[in-house]
């Protein structure tokens, strides 16, 4: 399989304290990787430096078929070459419906005069069903965002960020605040869209992170501790001791 994102030989320190301590990580084009580790081990810090948030003091990263770093690039630039990042709390607008968010993320020519003139065409209200449908919304088009469950918020900021065609999808901790219902729904969307691009899902709900059913990272201390399978790194003797032992 081809790689997508490469991260290779990554430190950054804040106030002393490293954080990234020589990271390395690999994933390919279409695959669903999830992962693990205690708090403090550095998963966030992870997406902060793929997402251009925070720079690495050394090492480097490689992304897309041109080989090209995201170290010199900013966080917008690295969003536009196809890098998606979902947050632990959902950002939706409130106000506006499923089908009108959808609609705002749709990956579009975003100058001053393109926006004011903007009108939806019939490709662009086929794709926002088809989104709907992927998230399982599309019985809710017309609802108001702030009418939704927190689940179905989550879900449809997920669709949002499809709406851009990332190559890269990045996700915190999705199952958060989730009902069992929900949670099974939500590991369906993911392994989906991991059908045509990378997934990453950082998270802590181990049963979550076994329904996914892919292979799984866990970090400490800032480096990737085992890589493998869910059983294949539950069962290292390291791992028990720093994050399941717990």
């Amino acid at each position: 399989m081809t790689t997508l994102l490469e991260v290779s030989g990554v430190s950054v320190s804040f106030d002393g304290f490293k954080a990234i301590n020589n990271l390395s990580f690999q994933i390919a084009e279409k695959e669903l990787r999830a992962v693990i580790g205690p708090n403090g081990a550095g998963k966030t810090t992870f997406m902060d430096i793929i997402t251009g948030k925070t720079r690495p003091e050394e090492g480097r990263v490689i992304y897309g078929d041109r080989a090209i770093s995201l170290l010199h690039m900013s966080e917008s630039s690295i969003a536009q070459a196809g890098v998606g990042r979902k947050f632990q709390k959902p950002t939706v607008f409130e106000d506006q419906s499923v089908a009108d968010n959808l609609l705002l993320a749709l990956k579009k020519n975003r100058g001053p005069f393109s926006v004011l003139l903007f009108k939806a065409s019939r490709d662009d209200q086929t794709r926002i069903e088809e989104l709907a449908s992927e998230i399982g919304l599309e019985s809710a088009l017309r609802r108001k965002a702030g009418e939704l469950s927190h689940g179905q918020k989550q879900w449809l900021e997920i669709g949002m960020l499809l709406a851009q065609e990332p190559k890269l999808l990045l996700v915190d901790e999705p199952a958060a605040g989730m009902t069992p219902a929900e949670r099974e729904h939500t590991t369906d969307i993911l392994r989906e869209a991991a059908k045509t691009r990378a997934v990453v899902v950082v998270e802590h709900d181990m049963e979550f992170v076994r329904r996914l059913d892919c292979r799984v990272s866990v970090l400490h201390e800032g480096s990737v501790l085992a890589e493998g399978s869910i059983d294949h790194v539950t069962q290292n003797q390291k791992v028990i001791e720093v994050y399941l032992g717990r």
